[in-house]
This record gives structure tokens, C-alpha cells and sequence, in this order.
């Protein structure tokens, strides 16, 4: 089941007060909707139908070396190259960073992943990264670094407000249009 509220209640606790709490703290109005745990793309689309917003993909990426590290936003839709992101990204070849470098980086568990994510990240390792087409949508719905509710931000705000207050810019790419085969 699946319902809007303004605010988390008082017995919510955790990784959704921090996020929510920072951004009252900045001003950015959201609404947030609670729902079963949803860790997939698939499991996102059947939310999405709900809230009127687009859930994208979320992915962390390190080089081979580890030295640098990304969080890859992209449309739910589109294929993850590789070959092609690294090349955008101007980096050898990316690979998926694991649970253990997520939850110690970020403080977020595989399956919960979003830029709220980078709230918890004070010393700045990772890198935001998107998909240009992510940033043209008006709202940006993403997970409050746990996968049982779904926040639904104006873009602006992300943009003008959540970025400056973390002090992070963002490299945008040009994902290809092909789609995630049936």
C-alpha cells in the first residue's frame, strides 16, 4: 500500500529523518510516499504509475584502481554501457562498487541508492554523474536512502538547492536511446 504525507512521522527514524530533516533544513519542499520495499527498477515502475514521476536508476561505479568513484543517475529504461559511460566519463573501464563500499561510503545499502546518498558523504569521494535526460524531467523521484518510501523533488531544487548545499557540481552525459530489452 502506498500513501503520501508530508512529513515522517516521529517514529520514523534513521536514514529517512536525516534526509528529510536536511532538506527542511535548505527548504526544499517534497512529498514522500511510503510503500513496500522496492529495490528494483521493476518493483520502481509499479510505484511510478502512483506518485506521477519517474524513479530513475541509480548506480555506484569505480574505476578499476578504486580511486575514483561514481553515482551514475539514469533513466530506468536505458541499457548501462560500460564501455560508453567510462568513455563519457573519461575513465578506464567502470565496474560496480560493492554492498560493503556503498554502506561505508554512503551509508546506503544496496537497493536503496539515490543523490540523497551523497548527503552522507562528508568527504566527498563520490562524484554525481547523469544522464541529461534525468534533468530535463520537472521532479526527480528518488529513494531517501531506504528503499520502503520514495521522495518526489522539483528538479529546480535539486539543482539549485540541494547541490550548492552539499557543495557538488554534476557531469552530465549523453546516455544512447536504446532501451532495456522485453
Amino acid at each position: 500500500m502506498l500513501s503520501a504525507i508530508q512529513q515522517p512521522s516521529i517514529c520514523d527514524m534513521g536514514k529517512i529523518e536525516t534526509v528529510t530533516a536536511f532538506l527542511d533544513s535548505i527548504g526544499i519542499e517534497y512529498e514522500i510516499f511510503r510503500h513496500e520495499q522496492a529495490a528494483t527498477i521493476e518493483q520502481c515502475e509499479e510505484i511510478e504509475k502512483i506518485i506521477n514521476g519517474k524513479i530513475c536508476k541509480n548506480l555506484l561505479l569505480k574505476t578499476t584502481s578504486g580511486d575514483k568513484i561514481f553515482l551514475l543517475m539514469m533513466d530506468g529504461s536505458k541499457r548501462f554501457v560500460t564501455k560508453d559511460v567510462s568513455k563519457k566519463l573519461g575513465s578506464s573501464r567502470l565496474s560496480f562498487a560493492d554492498g560493503a563500499m556503498m554502506e561505508g561510503l554512503l551509508n546506503t545499502k544496496p537497493g536503496s541508492l539515490s543523490i540523497m546518498s551523497l548527503i552522507f558523504d562528508g568527504e566527498k569521494k563520490v562524484v554525481l554523474a547523469a544522464d541529461r535526460e534525468v534533468f530535463e524531467e520537472e521532479f526527480i523521484c528518488c529513494h531517501p536512502c531506504d528503499n520502503t518510501a520514495t521522495l518526489k523533488i522539483r528538479t529546480e531544487d535539486i539543482l539549485g538547492k540541494l547541490l550548492p548545499a552539499l557543495n557538488r557540481k554534476i557531469i552530465l552525459i549523453e546516455q544512447e536511446k536504446s532501451t532495456v530489452p522485453d
